[in-house]
């Protein structure tokens, strides 16, 4: 009942008030940003979510378009505005996903939702991660986030998936809270993505 029902009403209820609460932090960022990054605010991408239906995500725009000389975007690190540096510390970034979540494309918890190119690249077992909505945050972010390795965050979506209750949901609420006001496992400064997940050595 809490997966089939239950969950989506929360996240209706709680992106929905997140979004009328958060208004002028959304409109202040957003006006800034679009100084910042010539008229561009936000960022969006295709992602897949769940049965692995594609859909478009939308974040903040934490990075310029500047390129070098042959015409090739720079490291991210060097397209980081300040700005952007900011927003992403304290994952203020993520807030217009609630807009995702509020539509049905998202929930507030699930696997993150990764880029589409990686779809083949999954073992069996991994692409158990798209039999739920992907989430703002999930067991993975709360349990290492970007300091673990590729194969450890999916191990841990999976758990997350074939364990799914309202208990886990609201341990993994409590912890990202946590996590956002102290910092932890976020990016650092001079490297903004995780390394690109090439796949597995062996598919299973």
């Amino acid at each position: 009942m809490y997966p089939s029902f239950f969950k989506r009403l929360i996240d209706v209820s709680i992106s929905l008030l997140g979004i009328v609460v958060l208004s002028p932090l959304l409109l202040v960022i957003t006006i800034s940003l679009f100084v910042a990054n010539d008229g561009k605010p936000f960022f969006y991408q295709k992602r897949p979510g769940k049965d692995e239906a594609i859909f478009t995500i939308i974040k903040f725009k934490t990075m310029n378009d500047k390129k070098d000389g042959n015409g090739k975007l720079l490291p991210d690190f060097q397209r980081m505005t300040q700005i952007g540096q900011y927003i992403r510390k304290y994952s203020l970034d993520e807030i217009p996903q609630l807009f995702s979540v509020l539509k049905g494309d998202m929930s507030l918890i699930g696997p993150r939702p990764l880029l589409v190119e990686y779809l083949p690249r999954y073992s069996e077992c991994q692409r158990k991660r798209h039999k739920v909505k992907p989430g703002i945050t999930g067991w993975a972010q709360v349990n290492g986030r970007n300091s673990i390795s590729w194969e450890q965050k999916f191990e841990l979506d999976v758990f997350y998936v074939e364990n799914l209750s309202f208990i886990l949901d609201m341990e993994i609420i409590m912890k990202t809270i946590v996590k956002v006001f102290k910092k932890e496992g976020v990016n650092s400064s001079d490297s903004d993505t995780m390394t690109i997940f090439e796949g597995n050595k062996e598919q299973s």
